[in-house]
């Protein structure tokens, strides 16, 4: 069974983060990584409260209704994803902070995401990050081409209209769909262009 990393940072669009999670758990194992903003985030925008969970990982469990998921605090930096001997089909950053896109971006590894991602890009596995932000400004512009060089595939949250999406879920699947085809997981989450 192939092993994914998610990881939620501090933007908002947690909901992406929630369903790609949903839906790797369909066929594949999940480490989940969950930031402290990410964790107010998912609180305001979901109402789903990690805050004040004493076991995060069994509330994980429960939530998604699967054991086939693995938690590991943010400052958590003798997790086993933190080393290349870790194998791990990919990893996706999803919703992606300007601030965890720029700290990877330069290499740094303060944090068990930041350090995973890093083992990530050096181990040459495939790291897709998904910003949730606008307008970009040039230095986030910047940090996303240097990622973009250094490997990583850059996927932000831009919904389409051409699939004619009615609900909120509707634009929500497309872009998971997007990283799910990123991935080369089959889906059908959304309706393709002439299909």
């Amino acid at each position: 069974m192939s092993n994914f990393v998610v990881a939620l940072t501090g933007a908002s669009g947690s909901l992406y983060g929630l369903r790609l999670i949903e839906e790797l758990l369909k066929s594949a194992h999940v480490t989940i990584l969950i930031s402290k903003a990410a964790e107010l985030v998912l609180r305001e925008e979901n109402q789903l409260d990690l805050v004040s969970a004493e076991d995060k990982q069994q509330f994980l469990r429960q939530y998604f209704k699967s054991e086939s998921l693995d938690y590991y605090a943010e400052d958590d930096l003798l997790a086993p994803i933190c080393s290349g001997s870790r194998p791990i089909k990919a990893m996706v950053v999803i919703p992606c902070s300007m601030a965890t896109l720029a700290s990877i971006a330069g290499g740094i590894s303060a944090n068990l995401i930041e350090r995973t991602a890093d083992v990530t890009l050096k181990e040459n596995r495939k790291l897709i990050v998904v910003p949730r932000e606008t307008p970009f400004n040039q230095i986030h512009l910047r940090n996303m081409l240097k990622l973009s060089k250094a490997g990583a595939l850059i996927a932000p949250a831009m919904p389409a209209f051409y699939n004619k999406p009615k609900t909120i879920d509707d634009m929500v699947n497309f872009v998971v769909g997007k990283v799910l085809d990123l991935l080369e997981i089959k889906h059908e989450l959304y309706k393709r262009w002439r299909s």
